[in-house]
């Protein structure tokens, strides 16, 4: 979602804002902005994209040491100039337009922003958007007796909700202050004529610093951080003082050319391509299982538990329901999944013997830190986490890991971040059969051989794109789609429809195709296409009913079958033909061609493939 970048140079570090901004498109946001320090403040906004701010700036000659910058992902006020961030205070007696004391970016979300604005407007202060984030300059500004930093320090106790806040004062040049709570937030330390810690700066993601610094301090809950030219100082919620021990400097290398396009036309179809080579590397080196694959002491937690909890949001949600069709077959482990923002909204029944497996892509998103952390205050210790980044806060939250190797993840539709989710979740199943006495040497072996035999499979699978380009020519000119599974292939038909709807727009549901007799079948006509897929497995044979009833009520099938499945293409059934069965990891072969008729559909309709409306990447409010 939004993105900050801030810093603190004795060089213009304008280019390196606006560059940062670039690297977080891919978050997601509506607007943009800058604000430096010449003297006093000066800022330019717009709601377009980063590359017309950079002409903005450009054109406006703004050049400073001290900035902060930011893209926004409307919540509070719509998506316009007076809304972006970075926002200004207005104090008592100022006229409205005029630049105030305090500039300030922030993401997340304050919660007591009402009473705080009513407090504020009491005491005179001028309110120019409808944003939560003005609400904390202007308290900021209040509270401001020479020393910004204690004015922050003294503010953050009275914000209730996320936040990761990056300010600085017109009185007190090279010096940015920053805070976070349940919104991430890293400093980078940058170095001048060959000298560490010369230029001090902070960011949402350590990527949007690429290029500029690898040398990274992850900020922890409650952290305040002071960044000054030449020095810089972290103190925790409690005001202590933090050593180079306890937030330590980490080597990270975010490369930015993990963002580059290449040959494709978009992020989202580099990702899909690149998902034998992303199974590849979340495999890489694996000669065995067992529980160490997922962290120090995962034997002694896996012989302790008795069942799995799975939190997730959105496309790792489905990815959490197809690993308990595993988890409940294979390793014999009774599993339940629970959407991340509404597990714990609801009373539950807490088990301590229960593993909480949490599964995000970037280990950042607010509702599963959340739920995770709600889990662990009902007593449920031991914790699990799949996801894609190793330096992100769940999975410090976590006892225990599973770091998949997708890489860098532009495209807001997730592809190759679901498919090594998906590898590491049968993993996971693999090594909790193994500790339960349900995983022989030879099934092991097998199930072994044929994950190693993935990447080639995604490849056959991806040949068949100038099929599913033929389909998207039908889907582009439909305002609705139904897709259908079966079995471990339902939350595959999810995932299908999601990622038709995100980036084309189009209506679509899924549904186990056997309650198409219980309410949807009402719905098929031949405007209605019905994607189904159907592997050759033991529910084969009551697909075809199901297919049948469909066609039977004048709907037209596109199906996704298995080469022995004896589906054959005929009127009104279009059939793509799958390479090969793949058994219990058909599911991770079976979504790449859903993946791609979503993107093919999108690229028909002329719509933002990579950025969807309405969306962001990394959700990281409430």
């Amino acid at each position: 979602m939004c993105g900050i970048v801030a810093g603190v140079s004795g060089r213009n570090i304008v280019p390196v804002l606006v560059q940062g901004l670039q690297r977080l498109e891919y978050r997601g946001y509506d607007s943009c902005g800058v604000a430096v320090h010449t003297g006093g403040l000066q800022r330019a906004r717009s709601t377009a994209r980063v590359a017309e701010l950079a002409q903005q700036v450009q054109a406006e000659g703004i050049a400073s040491g001290t900035g902060i910058a930011h893209t926004r992902w409307a919540t509070h006020g719509a998506p316009v100039v007076h809304n972006a961030h970075p926002h200004f205070s207005h104090g008592p007696g100022s006229a409205a337009g005029t630049l105030g004391r305090v500039a300030l970016v922030h993401n997340g979300i304050i919660e007591n922003h009402d009473e705080l604005r009513a407090a504020l407007q009491a005491r005179g202060y001028v309110f120019e958007s409808q944003t939560d984030t003005e609400v904390i300059a202007h308290l900021i500004d209040s509270l401001y007796e020479g020393d910004v930093f204690a004015a922050l320090q003294t503010a953050v106790v009275q914000l209730h909700g996320a936040y990761a806040l990056a300010v600085f004062h017109k009185d007190e040049p090279h010096r940015v202050v920053g805070a976070r709570a349940g919104s991430p937030l890293v400093l980078g330390v940058g170095t001048v004529d060959g000298v560490p810690g010369g230029e001090h700066f902070l960011a949402s993601d350590a990527m949007a610093l690429a290029g500029v610094t690898d040398q990274i301090v992850y900020l922890e809950e409650g952290d305040l951080v002071d960044l000054q030219l030449g020095r810089y100082w972290v103190l925790d919620a409690q005001g202590r003082a933090l050593d180079a021990a306890r937030r330590p400097v980490k080597t990270v290398l975010a490369h930015s050319g993990a963002a580059e396009l290449g040959p494709y036309r978009h992020y989202m179809q580099k990702e899909i391509f690149e998902q034998p080579r992303a199974i590849g590397d979340t495999l890489e080196g694996l000669e065995g299982i067992t529980p160490e694959l997922f962290g120090d002491g995962a034997y002694r937690i896996f012989k302790d538990i008795d069942n799995v909890l799975i939190l997730a949001c959105g496309t790792s949600y489905y990815s959490g329901c197809t690993a308990k069709y595993w988890l409940e077959s294979i390793a014999k482990i009774p599993t339940q999944v629970e959407v991340a923002s509404e597990y714990r909204y609801r009373t539950s029944v807490p088990n301590p013997r229960t593993l909480v497996v949490t599964i995000t892509q970037s280990g950042e998103t607010a509702d599963t830190l959340a739920a995770l952390r709600h889990a662990q205050g009902l007593g449920m210790k031991h914790t699990l986490t799949i996801c894609n980044v190793s330096t992100s806060a769940m999975v410090r939250e976590c006892e225990l890991a599973y770091i998949t190797r997708a890489g860098v993840e532009i495209g807001v539709a997730s592809t190759k971040a679901f498919t090594t989710q998906l590898a590491g979740l049968f993993l996971l199943t693999l090594a909790l059969a193994q500790v339960r006495g349900h995983l022989g040497a030879a099934e092991e072996a097998g199930h072994l051989k044929a994950m190693r035999h993935l990447p080639v499979a995604l490849q056959a699978v991806l040949a068949l794109e100038p099929q599913v380009i033929s389909w998207a020519e039908d889907f582009a000119r439909m305002d609705n789609a139904l897709f259908l599974g079966r079995g471990l292939h339902y939350p595959i038909a999810l995932e299908g429809a999601l990622k038709l709807k995100e980036i084309s727009y189009i209506h679509a549901e899924a549904y186990p195709a056997g309650e198409l007799k219980h309410g949807p079948l009402a719905l098929v006509t031949a405007a209605m296409p019905v994607v189904t897929v159907a592997p050759n497995d033991t529910l084969l044979e009551k697909l075809k009913s199901n297919m049948q009833e469909v066609r039977a009520r004048g709907g037209v099938l596109y199906v996704l079958a298995d080469a022995d499945t004896r589906i054959t293409s005929s009127e009104g059934i279009h059939v793509i033909r799958m390479p090969e069965h793949y058994g219990a990891l058909s599911p991770i072969l079976h979504v790449v061609p859903l993946q791609m008729l979503a993107y093919h559909t999108a690229l028909a309709k002329g719509t933002d493939v990579d950025k969807p409306r309405n969306l962001a990447k990394s959700v990281t409010v409430e």
